[in-house]
């Protein structure tokens, strides 16, 4: 799927509108690059296996994590990049309209190996193709 054209970020997140329902961009070696919109919670999920990437294009994004010496929240405004490890119970949270770049192995589900309830507004994808 890796594009061997460039992708303008910018037209790829204006190709939807959909919140928390990533589109793949291209891919390197294994992974895959996703953007998305998101807005309001999410999810609080794990990847067992794998750090999440995230780098924040517009907006700011929150990220509560579950850690053992207890729980606390990053405030990623934009231009900022931050990685969960593996591992680690977390719940991306948006107070506005944000744009995110996430970067995880292909396959990676959206809502990670083990999540609570999904709510009706998180897509739970492994990513969609741009259209």
């Amino acid at each position: 799927m890796a594009s061997h054209e460039p992708v303008s970020l910018a037209t790829a997140l204006a190709s939807f509108a959909e919140r928390w329902s990533p589109r793949i961009v291209t891919t390197v070696n294994d992974y895959d690059v996703r953007v998305a919109k998101v807005e309001g919670e999410h999810v609080w999920h794990v990847h067992d296996h794998t750090d999440e990437f995230f780098l924040v294009l517009g907006g700011e994004l929150h990220i509560a994590l579950r850690e053992p010496a207890g729980e606390r929240t990053v405030v990623l405004p934009t231009g900022s990049v931050f990685t969960v490890p593996r591992g680690t119970e977390h719940k991306p949270y948006a107070p506005g309209p944000a744009e995110i770049l996430v970067f995880e192995p292909t396959g990676t589900l959206s809502v990670g190996d083990r999540h609570d309830e999904v709510p009706g507004h998180v897509d739970a994808t492994t990513g969609h193709a741009l259209s």
